[in-house]
């Protein structure tokens, strides 16, 4: 296949400049995706000083908070205790539309979630970059950038495809070598990175999508049809009498019967959502995961007071719009298979993020003023640029992982913890932007990645001295979750050491008239 010149030279610059335009926060998106992969690993790792409640401590939970609130008799959900959380939590919303969260501790509720910040602020950075509500929106627009990238990436490596499909060609060219390695991980990668980009928009932009579509398509009725559409339950109207609630154990022993009667014997309950608490027309949804399914979650809808199976949204059995979406959720998040899977999905991540990193490293190299020490402002300002947002969250992400665990130390820190979290990532990245305008970028880069390697090196001693779990305990006792975080967090403190070590032998080797001398 041939394209024109002036075919090729448009989509490269479309390539270049869609790239350019969302390249730092595809790389948040991607780095922290890669670890949002491991969401409840990560949970158990944070908590594994923490002890595993029981279906008891739930029940009085529930039967407090009902008590207690009157909102939350209307609409309340629960987590089971297990691997999402250790111990039960309740949540609901106020008059005044606050979510309240609860634990047998904390019976009146509190607006910070109890201990489960680390893995949630991670997933915040991956669809929002930490911004509140315009973020979700804005990396759907820029999944929409992505997935143009993607696809002019693609026309403009058509035509020598084949040929350079494989091609490393290390050697003093370090363009060259940044561009066969840029372009092999893209062109290998690529369906997972449209599935990604498409997958990406949807979920971002679903509820712009539907705002859009509701007058034109279904006549302004779509938000009153959405409740049915998404939740299991049916939302049976409340009547004038009341009626007591059954069990947890009720409801969790019913769930699990439905699901292996459609062939689900591993289901495992993780949450649920109570309406209409004490009314006749009381409905409980319990959602769980089957693994061995595509889309694992499926929900079970119950009689909140006989425990009579309503309706079932599980693998094999859904209407189109629970298989739609729950497939859509699975696929990107690598919600199903085994360990395999997902580190499959660790390692796309990363890659991706490597693509977008070396992809404005390109940029600045294409442009660079070969007979002439002075570079451009541009050239300068994207490499600081750059180096700051991109090294600087590694080393943020690194920071809350370990203040994640200093935060167990003492019991008002503990309190204290997701705050102590986000502080220490947002501030950690402010200070990591602020030094890489404030040096060379070659010394910057190489001071932000040795930083990075501390750090990441530091969350294992962290998480040991937090909760004694040290990385060779936890192996001998067979805790996959604890030692796998701190043993991935050593190999990357090593690949961050590495990467330091490289750009300073880059500085002084390479070429003179750059802005990485």
């Amino acid at each position: 296949m041939k394209l024109s010149a002036v075919t090729l030279r448009t989509f490269t610059a479309l390539h270049t400049w869609t790239g350019l335009v969302a390249g730092l926060a595809l790389f948040v998106a991607f780095y922290a995706g890669a670890i949002t992969v491991f969401h409840h690993d990560l949970q158990r790792w944070q908590a594994a000083q923490t002890p595993v409640g029981t279906l008891d401590d739930m029940q009085h939970l529930l039967d407090g908070v009902l008590q207690r609130h009157a909102k939350a008799r209307e609409h309340v959900g629960m987590m089971f205790p297990g691997d999402e959380s250790p111990q039960p939590i309740a949540y609901w919303q106020d008059e005044a539309g606050t979510w309240l969260f609860a634990t047998l501790d904390n019976l009146d509720g509190s607006p910070q979630p109890p201990q489960t910040g680390l893995s949630e602020l991670v997933n915040e950075l991956h669809y929002t970059l930490g911004l509140p509500i315009a973020g979700t929106y804005l990396m759907g627009l820029v999944s929409l950038l992505y997935g143009i990238a993607l696809v002019s990436g693609l026309v403009i490596h058509l035509p020598r495809l084949a040929k350079d499909l494989f091609a490393l060609r290390p050697g003093h060219n370090l363009k060259r070598y940044w561009q066969d390695a840029h372009n092999v991980i893209g062109v290998l990668s690529l369906p997972f990175h449209l599935l990604f980009a498409i997958s990406g928009a949807l979920l971002c932009l679903l509820f712009v999508a539907m705002t859009a579509l509701n007058p034109l398509i279904f006549g302004n009725g779509l938000m009153a049809a959405l409740p049915q559409a998404l939740d299991t339950y049916p939302q049976r109207d409340k009547v004038e009498y009341a009626a007591p609630l059954g069990s947890l154990a009720q409801w969790r022993a019913r769930a699990v019967e439905a699901a292996k009667a459609r062939g689900l014997a591993d289901f495992e309950p993780a949450y649920l959502k109570l309406r209409l608490a004490g009314n006749a027309s009381a409905e409980v949804e319990i959602t769980g995961a089957a693994p061995r399914a595509l889309a694992p979650l499926g929900a079970v809808a119950l009689d909140a007071s006989t425990g009579e199976v309503l309706r079932t949204q599980l693998a094999g059995s859904r209407d189109a719009n629970h298989a739609t979406l729950a497939t859509l959720y699975a696929l990107h998040f690598g919600e199903f298979g085994n360990a395999a899977v997902q580190w499959l999905y660790f390692l796309l991540g990363l890659g991706g993020a490597f693509l977008f990193y070396s992809g404005n490293l390109l940029w600045i190299e294409t442009r660079r003023k070969r007979r002439q020490a002075q570079q451009s402002r541009g050239a300068f300002f994207l490499a600081r640029l750059t180096v700051g947002a991109c090294i600087g969250i590694c080393a943020a992400i690194s920071a809350a992982f370990v203040a994640a665990q200093l935060a167990g130390l003492k019991p008002e820190w503990l309190a204290a913890g997701i705050v102590l979290e986000r502080w220490a990532c947002f501030l950690t990245w402010a200070v990591c932007l602020l030094w890489a305008f404030l040096r060379r970028p070659r010394r910057a880069a190489q001071e932000l990645l040795w930083l990075s390697a501390v750090l990441t090196a530091s969350i294992p001693l962290a998480h040991g001295i937090a909760s004694g779990w040290w990385f060779w305990r936890s192996a001998a006792a067979g805790h996959g979750a604890l030692y796998g975080v701190d043993l991935t967090a050593l190999v990357l403190a090593c690949a961050f050491a590495a990467l330091a070590w490289a750009v300073a032998r880059r500085g002084k080797a390479g070429e003179a008239n750059s802005v990485w001398a």
